[in-house]
């Protein structure tokens, strides 16, 4: 028995960490995409990933809910498919619930906080009443002079014989 538990602990240690590769590559995948749609499939893949199921109650034996439902359903082999993918399906609502009262929680800030940004870069810009000629006439100025070399601007002084 000492040795089912440590394979079975071994298991979960080898599917946990290829789940989180699996994860990250999914995280680099969807890195371009629009916030709003990224944030939701990295988090229905999470949950695709994560949620555990129970395979044998006797015993209390989890295994990965897609795996058992994809078993079960290509292979015809055993009656907890419909106990995974309900599993998938609680695990899903209770995600994406609180993605959207986080997303509920983060957006009146974040448009407040844009809002400031946007006051504040027109504070700044009605200080100044010079134009844009000015200014840049102004940068000129201010930048120092480029280096003179004595040798007529070369770098490098060739040695005389």
């Amino acid at each position: 028995m000492l040795i089912f538990e440590n394979d079975y602990l071994l298991a979960w240690i080898a599917y946990g960490i290829a789940s989180l590769g699996c994860l990250l590559v999914w995280f680099r995948m969807t890195r371009p995409l629009w916030r709003w749609l990224r944030e939701p499939l990295r988090l229905l893949v999470a949950v695709l990933l994560l949620t555990p199921t129970i395979v044998d109650p006797a015993r209390e034996l989890f295994a990965p809910a897609i795996a058992i439902t994809a078993l079960d359903l290509l292979f015809k082999v055993g009656n907890n498919a419909w106990r995974a993918v309900a599993d998938l399906a609680l695990y899903g609502i209770i995600a994406f619930s609180l993605y959207l009262a986080l997303v509920a929680l983060r957006w009146p800030l974040e448009r407040r906080l844009a809002r400031r940004r946007a006051e504040r870069g027109e504070a700044a810009a009605e200080d100044d009443p010079r134009t844009l000629r000015e200014r840049m006439a102004e940068q000129d100025e201010n930048e120092p002079e480029p280096l003179r070399y004595p040798n007529n601007g070369r770098l490098r002084t060739e040695p005389r014989l």
